[in-house]
């Protein structure tokens, strides 16, 4: 697969902030039909959260409403830029073992890209 990152990137990125509830999530997740965001803490990257992550605390059955992204979230996502080659995220992500990665430019989220992402481009519009 050739191309660049940016040509694949989903460029509308919704973030959590460290305090948002499980609540919060769940609902920015409902409406804006997503399957995973960023967690961010003063405009930084800290971590990412899924629905699989939801997933797996709601199986512990502890109350949702003390809960913060903060005590949710995967730490030291996967950052890219977007001039990172199709091939080389692809290899990335199977190295790591990871479905979300998110794109900077310098400091800056720009674009996130998760595997399903990869798996649209076989589908024609």
């Amino acid at each position: 697969m050739s191309g660049i990152v940016s040509s694949l990137m989903q460029r509308r990125v919704r973030t959590i902030g460290m305090d948002d509830t499980v609540a919060e999530i769940e609902a920015l997740f409902v409406r804006e039909r997503l399957s995973w965001a960023p967690v961010t803490n003063a405009g930084q990257v800290v971590g990412v959260i899924s629905a699989t992550d939801l997933l797996r605390f709601h199986a512990t059955r502890q109350d949702v409403k003390p809960i913060k992204a903060w005590q949710l979230c995967t730490y030291k996502p996967i950052t890219v830029a977007p001039d990172t080659t199709l091939e080389d995220l692809a290899r990335l992500m199977i190295a790591q073992g990871i479905h979300h990665v998110v794109v900077k430019r310098a400091e800056e989220i720009v674009g996130v890209v998760s595997s399903l992402d990869f798996v649209r481009t076989f589908i024609s519009d």
